[in-house]
């Protein structure tokens, strides 16, 4: 006996179990048995070896009893029909694990089947602003509904006569309070302004021109319409070109006084005009026109023109100078 046990059985006392009263049914109480849970651990010493400290005391044979005992009777009355047997039961419970099965196999197939679309190509069901159906879907299946939305954006346009790509459609432009201006209105305003500033360009040169300048521009431009019809191709023996060169007068020619021409033969009649000019020799002037063919020689102007040719050339000799002290540097 071990020590322990020996002190309890000697000096402790076990506490008082509590009273309880007897049932009448004596028969009920067969096989009943009680556990209490403050039951002392000195008057009940557990079995050596046992290491599970967690386990609840048992008292007796508590399973047995607790098997034994008689199940409670429901006191509510059922209203109807019968309940179903255990076969009824279990005929009921595998039509309902069937019907179960197939609905989960029917989910799996219309997850795994392509998108369903009605007959004009549209899908059926909720769409996105993009196009795209909502749910999940596959990549193919969005790229395909992206596609079918800008191919109706595509068609819209073109039957509203509308450019798909923008490129076409003219810009609309605005002043500062908003209203719609008119390009090509504007355009053909400030074209027609550029003509009419052109215009008056071309009537102040011409009427800063004299009388021989117009001339010899009207003769450069018969020269130039005969030109139109003749041939490319000058030989030497052309005739109509050696008179030409022939009637030229060159102011710097030394023969130009020896040689008598048809014009100079007719009484001094060797103007382009018609009109008599004068034959000798004169200084230059800005315009190249020559004296009247009663000059007598003396030059009675203030010095002007030989000033202006002297400025001109003193200018041009200046920037030549400095082109070529740049040069040297």
């Amino acid at each position: 006996m071990a020590l322990a046990d020996y002190l309890a059985s000697k000096y402790l006392s076990a506490d008082q179990k509590p009273k309880k009263r007897k049932r009448k049914d004596a028969a009920r109480s067969e096989g009943l048995t009680i556990a209490e849970d403050d039951v002392n651990d000195w008057t009940n010493p557990k079995a050596e070896g046992d290491e599970d400290d967690d386990a609840p005391t048992m008292v007796g044979n508590m399973l047995a009893g607790g098997l034994n005992k008689p199940a409670k009777k429901s006191k509510w009355v059922k209203v109807g029909a019968s309940a179903p047997t255990d076969s009824e039961q279990a005929a009921a419970d595998a039509i309902l694990a069937d019907a179960q099965i197939d609905a989960t196999r029917r989910a799996e197939q219309d997850e795994d089947a392509p998108a369903i679309v009605g007959g004009d190509g549209e899908p059926e069901g909720p769409t996105m602003a993009s196009g795209a159906m909502a749910g999940l879907q596959t990549a193919e299946q969005v790229t395909a509904a992206l596609k079918r939305k800008e191919k109706a954006e595509r068609k819209a346009m073109q039957d509203a006569g509308l450019d798909p790509t923008g490129k076409a459609q003219e810009t609309i432009y605005r002043d500062a309070s908003g209203r719609i201006i008119n390009v090509a209105m504007k355009r053909a305003e400030m074209r027609a302004k550029a003509e009419e500033e052109e215009r008056k360009t071309r009537e102040e040169l011409e009427s800063r021109k004299g009388d021989v300048q117009r001339r010899e521009k009207e003769e450069r431009k018969r020269d130039l319409d005969d030109v139109k019809v003749m041939g490319v191709a000058r030989h030497a023996d052309d005739k109509k070109l050696n008179d030409e060169l022939k009637e030229r007068e060159r102011w710097n020619d030394p023969m130009a006084q020896l040689l008598a021409t048809k014009k100079s033969s007719k009484g001094g009649k060797g103007s382009k005009g018609g009109g008599k000019t004068y034959q000798g020799a004169f200084e230059p002037n800005r315009y190249g026109i020559r004296p009247g063919w009663r000059w007598d020689g003396v030059d009675r102007g203030n010095g002007f023109e030989r000033k202006w040719f002297a400025a001109r050339n003193k200018a041009k000799d200046r920037a030549e100078l400095e082109y070529a002290w740049q040069m040297d540097e």
